[in-house]
């Protein structure tokens, strides 16, 4: 099966509508999650979204646009901006360890983007997995260790390294395409590479 490289982050609302394409294109996903904002000072980016308020006011719009072309609801959480989304990333990458990654980031971008769910603490973040089949427990013991702090800065500074300065990045092979709108690109690529 042909494999897909999808460098992430949940803050992206851009990263929840590619996702829901790239699930239907029969490709083998390798999430890839990193912290945005460390990333954006070690690669020298901006959320230009943030800091324009012209292109803020945009954004809101064109993600809504999306949303309707995709047919897919976004429904961005409501205490988004206060949610550690650290902690989820982290989250992420110990359930990859306990082998349940791509329920982990199924389940925490439905929470964050579709059907809000709590999201605030370790406890609630591990419930929510636990109703994925995930190691409840094992999850709130090891998301906020020091440990997955180690993995989520290895991860951002390997994707940094592979020359990520945003998300969603993918890669097909060593090619990089970025952003919701590059999934035509992408799915050309995949043809190809089969």
């Amino acid at each position: 099966m042909r494999t897909l490289d999808f460098y992430f982050d949940y803050r992206s609302p851009y990263t929840f509508l590619a996702l829901s394409q790239l699930r239907q294109m029969h490709v083998e996903i390798v999430f890839r999650p990193f912290e945005i904002r460390a990333l954006m000072k070690l690669v020298g980016n901006v959320p230009t979204s943030i800091t324009c308020a012209s292109k803020g006011r945009y954004v809101q719009s064109d993600q809504q646009r999306w949303s309707i072309h995709y047919g897919v609801p976004l429904n961005r959480h409501p205490q988004a901006s206060e949610l550690d989304v650290s902690r989820l990333l982290r989250a992420t990458l110990v359930a990859g360890q306990l082998g349940a990654m791509p329920a982990a980031v199924k389940a925490i971008f439905k929470a964050f983007w579709s059907t809000p769910a709590p999201l605030a603490t370790a406890t609630e973040v591990a419930a929510l997995l636990g109703a994925e089949g995930l190691d409840a427990k094992a999850l709130e013991s090891r998301m906020d260790d020091p440990a997955a702090h180690v993995l989520l800065e290895e991860a951002t500074a390997e994707a940094a390294a592979r020359g990520v300065f945003g998300s969603p990045t993918m890669f097909v092979g060593d090619e990089m395409f970025f952003g919701n709108d590059r999934l035509d690109f992408v799915r050309d690529r995949l043809a190809r590479a089969a």
